[in-house]
C-alpha cells in the first residue's frame, strides 16, 4: 500500500500554499498535520533533525525539506499533469528562486503593516532571531515605502511574462513557477484585505491569472493528527533515493558524518551521516528515539552541506 502523503504545515503560511496549490494541480490526496508558527515545535524535530521552517512533506520515513524540492518530490509520485509542462523544469527553478528571494520579505512586510499588531508575539519575536528581520507592526510601517518599491518591481516582471494573452508564466499551462510567483502575493493579498491588494496594484492580466492559479485548488484534504504522522515515520523505511552514493561535486562520501544550513536565513545546524548526493540533492540519515532512522532531503540550491569536522 502506498504511503500517504503528509504536509507538515500552518494555514497561512505562504509557503505551504504553495505545496497545496501542487496539489491541487495534480489532484492529490494528502493529509494536513498543523504544526505551531513559532517555537518549540516537538513533534516536528524529531522527522528533521532540527529543521524548523514550514513546510516540510512527509511520505513514510522520507522528509523533504524546502519547497523547491518538495515539488520536485510531488512531481516524481504524479507526474501528470506537470508541474514542469514542455521541458521548462530549469526555467521553472529559475523564476521561483528569482521571486522567492527577492520578493518574500517585502511582500510579506507589506502584510505585517496591516495586520503585524494582530500576529502572535512569539510569531514576531522568533522571526527577529531566526531570520534577524522585525515583522512587527511599527517597523513595517516605518519600511513601507521602500518594500513597495521592491515588490513592484518585480511584480512589473511577471506582467511582462502574461503579455501577448499567455494565462501562465511560462505558457499555455500552469507550472512551479506560477505557484511560486503567487503565494507570495496571495499572502499579501488574503491578510492586507483591500489595503494590501491597492498597494500591490495588480494589473488586470495579473489578477486574471491569480484567479487562475487560485481555480487549481488544494486536492483532497485530509486531518492528521501529528502522533500519528510519528508513528509512521517509525513504522517505515526510508526508501532508495535513487541517486549516486558519491555525487557530490565538492567529494563527500556516503557515510560521512555532515552538517547541512540554510544559506540565507536561519542557519540551525541539521546534523547527520550522508546518504547520497548530485548537484540538485542530499539526503541525509538522522535518528532519534521517537521516529528511529529517516532519511531527510534537502535541495542543493539554498543549502551548504559541509563535513562535521570541518566545524
Amino acid at each position: 500500500m502506498p504511503q500517504p502523503v503528509i504536509l507538515h504545515h500552518y494555514d497561512f503560511s505562504p509557503f505551504s500554499e504553495k505545496v497545496r496549490l501542487a496539489f491541487g494541480l495534480k489532484g492529490m490526496e494528502w493529509h494536513a498535520v498543523d504544526v505551531p508558527v513559532a517555537m518549540p515545535k516537538p513533534d516536528l524535530m524529531p522527522l528533521t533533525g532540527g529543521y524548523r521552517r514550514a513546510p516540510v512533506m512527509q511520505v513514510g520515513a522520507d522528509i523533504y525539506c524546502d519547497t523547491l524540492l518538495i515539488l520536485r518530490e510531488v512531481e516524481r509520485l504524479r507526474p501528470e499533469p506537470s508541474l514542469y509542462p514542455g521541458g521548462t523544469e530549469g526555467v521553472a527553478h529559475a523564476v521561483s528562486y528569482w521571486i522567492e528571494r527577492t520578493i518574500f520579505v517585502p511582500a510579506a512586510s507589506l502584510a505585517t503593516s496591516i495586520i503585524g499588531d494582530q500576529l502572535p508575539r512569539e510569531f514576531i519575536e522568533e522571526r527577529k532571531s531566526f531570520m534577524n528581520h522585525d515583522f512587527s507592526k511599527e517597523v513595517s510601517l516605518r519600511d513601507r515605502s521602500l518594500n513597495l518599491q521592491r515588490v513592484h518591481a518585480s511584480v512589473a516582471w511577471l506582467g511582462l511574462m502574461l503579455r501577448g494573452g499567455r494565462p501562465f508564466l511560462l505558457g499555455d499551462a500552469p507550472s512551479a513557477a506560477d505557484l511560486s510567483a503567487f503565494h507570495m502575493l496571495w499572502f499579501t493579498r488574503k491578510n492586507g484585505g483591500a489595503e494590501g491588494e491597492a498597494m500591490l496594484a495588480l494589473e488586470p492580466a495579473l489578477l486574471a491569472w491569480m484567479e487562475r492559479v487560485a481555480a487549481l485548488g488544494h486536492g483532497t484534504r485530509r486531518e492528521m493528527p501529528s502522533a500519528e504522522a510519528l508513528d509512521i515515520a517509525r513504522a517505515s523505511e526510508p526508501r532508495n533515493p535513487g541517486l549516486p552514493a558519491d555525487g557530490d561535486p565538492s567529494g563527500l562520501r556516503a557515510g560521512q558524518e555532515v552538517v547541512v544550513r540554510a544559506d540565507d536565513r536561519g542557519r540551525d545546524p541539521i546534523r547527520g551521516a550522508l546518504v547520497a548526493a548530485d548537484a540538485q540533492e542530499a539526503v541525509i540519515m538522522h535518528r532519534n528515539d521517537r521516529v528511529g532512522a529517516v532519511h531527510i532531503h534537502f535541495p542543493r540550491v539554498g543549502f551548504d552541506v559541509q563535513a562535521a569536522s570541518r566545524e
